[in-house]
Order: C-alpha cells, then sequence, then structure tokens
C-alpha cells in the first residue's frame, strides 16, 4: 500500500532488527527516544513504569544468556528494559492516606499496558531516526534471576525489554515478513468465532504457499518451537511467580 504519510510509512516499514553496526547511537537520539516514551499515552496520567537504561556491558552479557540465549543482545548499542512499577505510586498512597489496598492483579496488568505502550513510542521514534530495533519477551523470563540482576524491589516487574542499534546492510535489505490478512483480524461490532476458526486460511495467506512444505507439517515445527518449548513453559512459571509475589 503505497502513502505519503511519513509516520505510516514508519509504522508500515518497521521490523525486528538483530544485527547491528558497531557505532552507538548519538546522546542526542538516545534522549529524543526516552522522551517519546515519556509522552506515551499512561493511565490516568500516572506513568506505571520504570525504564532501565542497561549500559554496562556484564548486564547485557549476562541478560544474552538468561533471556534464552541470544548474543545478540550482548552487541546492541543500547538496551531499555520496560517494567511495570506500582512501587512509586502505593509507596505515595502509603505516605499520605492511612486506608491504603495493596496492589492487585488489575493494578499489575494496567502498569504492563503502561510500560508496554511507552516501549512502542520508543520503537517508533527509534525508526523515525534509522535506529533499528527488537523486543525482547523473554525478560519474562526467569524472574528470580532478572530480579536479583536488575535490584527490582516489590511492586517492579519486567514487562518488555528492547535492543536497538543501527541496522546491518543485510538488516535493511532484509525482507519483512508478511502479517496477517487486515479482514482476519479485525472483527466488527463483536468476537468472530468462523474469522477465529479460520486460522489454516490465514496461515496459507500469510505464508504464500505451501508449495516446498504443507501446512501441517509447518504447525508443528511451530507448535514445537513456540508453544512446547523450555522457554515457553519458563516464561509461565516465571509469570506465575511473579503475580503470587506481586498480591502476597
Amino acid at each position: 500500500m503505497e502513502n505519503t504519510n511519513q509516520t505510516l510509512k514508519l509504522l508500515y516499514q518497521r521490523k525486528s532488527v538483530r544485527a547491528y553496526e558497531e557505532r552507538p547511537i548519538e546522546k542526542e537520539k538516545k534522549q529524543a527516544i526516552l522522551e517519546a516514551a515519556r509522552q506515551a499515552a499512561t493511565a490516568g496520567n500516572m506513568a506505571l513504569y520504570t525504564i532501565l537504561d542497561i549500559t554496562k556491558q556484564e548486564i547485557k552479557e549476562r541478560l544474552a544468556v538468561t533471556c534464552d540465549n541470544q548474543p545478540f543482545i550482548a552487541k546492541a548499542p543500547m538496551v531499555l528494559i520496560f517494567c511495570a512499577d506500582y512501587k512509586r505510586w502505593y509507596d505515595t498512597f502509603c505516605k499520605y492516606e492511612d486506608t491504603v489496598r495493596k496492589p492487585e492483579e488489575g493494578d499489575l496488568f494496567l502498569a504492563q499496558a503502561d510500560a508496554i505502550i511507552a516501549a512502542q513510542s520508543a520503537v517508533t521514534a527509534a525508526e523515525s531516526m534509522g535506529i533499528g530495533s527488537c523486543y525482547i519477551g523473554d525478560i519474562v523470563e526467569n524472574f528470580e534471576i532478572h530480579q536479583e540482576l536488575l535490584g527490582l524491589p516489590k511492586y517492579v516487574v519486567p514487562a518488555c525489554m528492547i535492543c536497538f542499534g543501527y541496522p546491518t546492510k543485510q538488516q535493511l535489505e532484509r525482507k519483512k515478513p508478511e502479517r496477517f490478512p487486515l479482514e482476519s483480524l479485525v472483527h466488527e461490532n463483536g468476537y468472530d468465532l468462523e474469522k477465529a476458526a479460520s486460522m489454516d486460511d490465514m496461515l496459507t495467506k500469510q505464508h504464500g504457499s505451501w508449495e516446498n512444505d504443507s501446512l501441517e507439517a509447518w504447525v508443528k515445527r511451530f507448535c514445537n518451537r513456540k508453544w512446547n518449548s523450555e522457554f515457553s513453559v519458563e516464561m509461565s512459571r516465571s509469570c506465575r511467580e511473579i503475580l503470587k509475589k506481586w498480591v502476597e
């Protein structure tokens, strides 16, 4: 789809970048990315997040291991971890109000949303300056390790991590993976069970054809690589632990 709107072009062209040129991100551009995150929508203007700017190489190298063994994390010029954070507000409420309920499940979900909205604004700002990015959902895994590594107090948990850097030539030229058809993702006025049951068709349209493979074989591989994988099981375990500690 051709469009002269620069913001839409950025959003359409953005893809995950996992290989970076060996050059730092300029201080003023880094500041602009962080400022874009600060300007993002936030529930009640509360900014229920904290951004951890990971500048120590030894922490990056540790994260490259704990986040599903992805070496490129250690090579990223800039690494930001967006944390859901209700500590600031809870402590402030307790300071001035006699009766204050403890943060509950809904508060965690709201803070997670705040953090990820801010993260997406940072990603879009970076893209506008030619800086690539990659979300790392694996920061949610190994909660106990990351809690200690990053010094996270109660009511502060990782929502997502993002690696930033200038893309290599190969990354710039790499084709962006096809997304699912829009008509399959948009349901009018309510959930459409018929559309939801059309995954075979959605996958075929996304991949173009199955000439050198089969739908069944692809789904089996994908299921074992993603859904049945050790990292997926660990992510669920960590999420249960996060929720338990959050509400205890």
